[in-house]
């Protein structure tokens, strides 16, 4: 099969924000105790109480934007509960998830110490379901006041003089569902009231988000941003991928079917048509885009895996789970103008992680590796990109065999990132580079592939897929063809002379 993909290299679309690559870190399952915090007596090496493997493979995604407390467990989360000297903590019943007991140990100064630790930026989601609006408030005075009051004051008496920098606060999660139940006009008139209370301190500037729609629920989106739009800066949106056509049909994440694999494919690619009809509504109301789209909640879900908690909503992660994120990638960068920043949901041990743990031991992600390949689209400018081609057809349904998506770095290097999503078949690729300031002087690449659907990294074999030097491709002039593996992605770095 062949296929051409016009690289424009002299027509820029736009800078692909860096907080696309953001994460979602929950209290549920073993996401946060176990995957991320052991505490300081742990035998299991750690920083603060937070764990040095995952500590260290995070790193180097250099994550942008990581989301906590949740998730569902965020409007059942009460933030004064998690402060103080960790022996005097409430415990509390983490009533959404696996009925577990939790002993709030890790709260908001651990989580802003993980952040200060990543380098990242801390995305924090407000209790509106079974919170109080003083409860809010005063939580965003507690962390950012650098002033005489009495939230100050107890921050500084648990061993925080200064207070910390917060950009990114939602005020409220899923309040459609997990969040209250609510309608959108209701949700809406809490909306504008609880954010009035979510005030800026000194020169911390909050950037408010809006509780946005779960999937295609428009009438959400068009009351909320008929109602609010004036006092929010951004505003969300939740999808998830599943390979059947109803909620109760995830399916399982391993040993599953030619089918199974073509329509989670194809579920992916739905999130584009979810964020043009979005976007189109945004912009009755917002034509300038000023306000921004957050997919704060995306990635797969499965059935767990046989043995675990039901509630824990742990899976493993195929090259199937690489290829929904390559491809979701690709429709964020597609979408600059609106997505701001995206938040795949879970970080560890939870839904499509980047990292799996079992006690001490620790195993990246075939999802981690696309992560780490694609970082170099981190705050790049988006590259207008043409693609023509055969499609990938399985009983009598049809999509794209191959994604793509270019950009400039600020080094003005070129990188090309390739999906191929057959699994029988391999793609004969034409990448015809238009615009170039020179000719090409060399070119480098990246893939990750595998042998099998379900190709995935287990504590036995924690290396069993990785990315691998591509050099199956020829450079003639401006033209690069390249042959793309089955159930491949691949990242291209072009240097011009």
């Amino acid at each position: 099969m062949s296929h051409v993909i016009t690289v424009h290299s002299d027509l820029s679309a736009g800078k692909i924000n860096r907080n696309i690559y953001g994460h979602f870190s929950e209290h549920l399952g073993r996401c946060i105790y176990e995957g991320l915090w052991v505490g300081e007596d742990s035998a299991i090496p750690n920083t603060d109480g937070i764990r040095n493997d995952v500590l260290a493979a995070l790193k180097k995604l250099g994550i942008p934007v990581l989301r906590w407390p949740g998730g569902c467990f965020a409007d059942e989360y009460h933030w004064k509960d998690g402060i103080g000297p960790r022996e005097g903590r409430k415990q509390m019943v983490n009533t959404h998830w696996g009925g577990v007991v939790e002993n709030n140990h890790f709260g908001t100064h651990e989580f802003l110490r993980l952040c200060e630790l990543l380098d990242c930026e801390p995305y924090i989601s407000g209790n509106v379901g079974s919170g109080t609006v003083q409860e809010m408030s005063e939580w965003v005075e507690y962390m950012t006041f650098d002033g005489v009051s009495p939230m100050a004051k107890w921050r500084e008496q648990n061993g925080r003089q200064q207070p910390w920098q917060l950009k990114y606060f939602g005020v409220g999660n899923e309040n459609w569902g997990c969040g209250g139940n609510m309608r959108p006009e209701y949700y809406a008139d809490l909306y504008r009231r609880y954010q009035t209370y979510v005030r800026n301190y000194g020169e911390n500037k909050i950037y408010k988000i809006a509780c946005g729609p779960n999937v295609d629920d428009y009438h959400w989106m068009e009351t909320v941003m008929r109602e609010a739009h004036p006092y929010m800066d951004a505003i969300s949106l939740h999808y998830y991928t599943i390979p059947g056509e109803f909620w109760t049909q995830k399916g399982a994440a391993t040993g599953f079917s030619n089918q199974e694999w073509f329509h989670t494919l194809k579920k992916a690619l739905h999130m584009d048509e979810l964020i043009t009809r979005h976007s189109a509504i945004m912009d009755q109301y917002d034509p300038k885009k000023r306000i921004g789209l957050i997919v704060d909640e995306w990635g797969t879900w499965y059935d767990v895996e046989p043995g675990t908690n039901p509630g824990f909503l742990y899976q493993q992660n195929t090259i199937r789970d690489a290829l929904v994120a390559g491809l979701t990638l690709h429709i964020f960068h597609e979408h600059n103008d609106r997505v701001v920043m995206a938040n795949i949901a879970q970080l560890v041990n939870v839904l499509q992680s980047v990292v799996l743990t079992e006690g001490d031991k620790m195993l990246l992600t075939p999802t981690y590796h696309v992560f780490e390949m694609y970082k170099v689209f981190q705050d790049a400018e988006r590259l207008v990109t043409h693609y023509s081609g055969e499609d990938y057809e399985l009983d009598g349904e049809k999509i794209p065999q191959i994604s793509a998506s270019a950009s400039r770095d600020a080094t003005g290097k070129l990188h090309v990132s390739l999906c191929n999503l057959h699994h029988e078949h391999s793609g004969e690729v034409s990448i015809q580079l238009r615009g170039l300031n020179g000719t090409i002087a060399s070119v480098q690449g990246r893939t990750l592939n595998a042998n099998s659907m379900d190709a995935h990294n287990t504590f036995e074999n924690p290396t069993a897929l990785e990315p691998a030097v591509f050099e199956n491709y020829e450079l003639t002039g401006d033209v690069v063809r390249a042959t793309l593996a089955p159930m491949s992605v691949t990242v291209l770095e072009i240097v011009e002379g």
